[in-house]
């Protein structure tokens, strides 16, 4: 005998059942939630079948119903070799059933973006790389929520073909597809499929111009730019994508640590990606981009995102010990290799700096100095962090892991529902009182 329990609700929900008839709490055991077998906590149901064991069932607001609430993103490992430049043993994948994998238990566990990565070539363990777009597409066909980020480009994409891609994929996704633009910094990787390889400022010129097409392509009518990248001509893009509540197309997000990124990120993204860094440089950086903004009349368009890798286990000695088991085994040449390609993508800026300028080796073992976010240690004290990034003004923490087969729930089980609660209780809104918690772990070594 079953019981069907329907719920009236506008906004997502989580059920859970209340009472211990297999030995198990928090979660809905042997029932089914419009019709999937379920085990755990459930979002977004509006009706309940039961087995007729436990028919006692409470509702509560979703895990992301707040709408202030810091958001969390993943990276896919779409190319090989994982997200650390290292001979460490990973458990992490990169092809298509894996990741589908873990798409859709990142989505069940309250992750709301994934971010693909763009390489045309081998290049530091990535010797085999799915295409960012295509690869975006077909983890949004095997989900219901996640938000993908596809990476694009300049260079090797034309603005005109881009905007046509992702129009597409935002209508048959009901508005789930967004774009990173990438500038580029590694030169072979444009020199080896018949690409210039542009000096930096001239790069994110490019990547500028990129991006006003992209909008001007996505909301204008008849669409005519004159720039010195690209042109256009009454181009009438047809369909265009979905024009949705505070999202008048896909969202743009842009990253980089020279005056040029930062520029744009002011002026035309929607979100400004960051590298690991200390917590003056997170202070800074998003002061500087703000007020940059500030003067062009968009300080209030202009989101954060920062990226991390995330190490949680039972006691802060036993993360630590493994991030110094993957920086000791780092792979040395592969890392060496990076860094060099990194300094000579940066050497033509005004500053001569690039952006992995301050990163010392160990730094680099992470591409993206998600170390340096520190997001290592217990559940507690990476939550605790997390809630510091935001109150600094971050939107969205990107996170990498080690081992993606059991990092991702374990991430999603403990230490974003905990996040959530401390949300609840005012946590991650006052700087002052964040940084007296946390603030040291951040702070540059002097």
């Amino acid at each position: 005998m079953s019981t069907t329990i329907t719920i009236s609700s506008n906004s997502p929900i989580v059920i859970r059942h209340d009472g211990l008839p297999n030995g198990h709490t928090n979660g809905l055991t042997n029932g089914y939630v419009n019709g999937d077998s379920q085990n755990r906590f459930i979002e977004y149901a509006n009706s309940v079948t039961t087995n007729g064991q436990n028919t006692h069932f409470t509702a509560e607001p979703g895990i992301n119903d707040a709408p202030d609430r810091v958001k969390f993103a993943y990276w896919v490992p779409n190319v090989s070799g994982g997200l650390v430049i290292s001979k460490i043993p990973q458990r992490t994948s990169w092809d298509y059933e894996s990741n589908v994998r873990y798409a859709q238990t990142a989505e069940e566990v309250g992750f709301e973006y994934a971010l693909t990565q763009i390489r045309f070539m081998a290049g530091y363990g990535a010797d085999n790389q799915h295409e960012s777009v295509s690869f975006s597409q077909a983890l949004l066909h095997n989900t219901k929520k996640l938000n993908v980020i596809a990476a694009l480009l300049p260079g090797p994409w034309n603005p005109a073909v881009a905007a046509k891609q992702i129009a597409s994929i935002d209508h048959y996704t009901n508005g789930r597809i967004s774009v990173n633009i990438v500038s580029g910094w590694f030169k072979q990787e444009f020199t080896s499929i018949g690409q210039w390889w542009l000096e930096h400022a001239e790069r994110y010129r490019r990547s500028r111009e990129f991006i006003e097409c992209l909008k001007g392509i996505w909301t204008s009518p008849k669409f005519s730019y004159k720039g010195d990248f690209y042109q256009f001509h009454d181009y009438p893009l047809s369909p265009k994508p979905l024009n949705l509540p505070g999202r008048p197309h896909p969202l743009i997000f842009q990253g980089g640590n020279s005056i040029d990124a930062r520029e744009n990120g002011a002026s035309v993204s929607d979100y400004y990606f960051m590298n690991g860094n200390t917590l003056e440089g997170f202070q800074e950086q998003i002061a500087d981009v703000k007020e940059r903004a500030r003067k062009l009349g968009r300080e209030e368009k202009i989101h954060f995102a920062v990226n991390g890798f995330a190490i949680v286990k039972e006691t802060e000695e036993e993360a630590i010990q493994l991030l110094s088991e993957i920086q000791g085994k780092a792979d040395r040449e592969a890392v060496n290799a990076f860094s060099n390609a990194t300094k000579q993508a940066g050497s033509s800026t005004g500053s001569k700096k690039g952006m992995w300028a301050d990163s010392k080796f160990e730094d680099l073992v992470q591409y993206n100095d998600g170390f340096k976010t520190k997001l290592i240690g217990t559940a507690e004290q990476v939550a605790d962090r997390i809630l510091l990034l935001k109150s600094l003004g971050i939107d969205i923490v990107l996170i990498a892991f080690l081992h993606y087969e059991d990092d991702i729930q374990n991430f999603g089980e403990r230490v974003l529902p905990l996040v959530r609660k401390l949300e609840k209780e005012g946590r991650g809104k006052n700087a002052e009182d964040e940084i007296s918690r946390t603030g040291d772990v951040y702070r540059a070594k002097r």
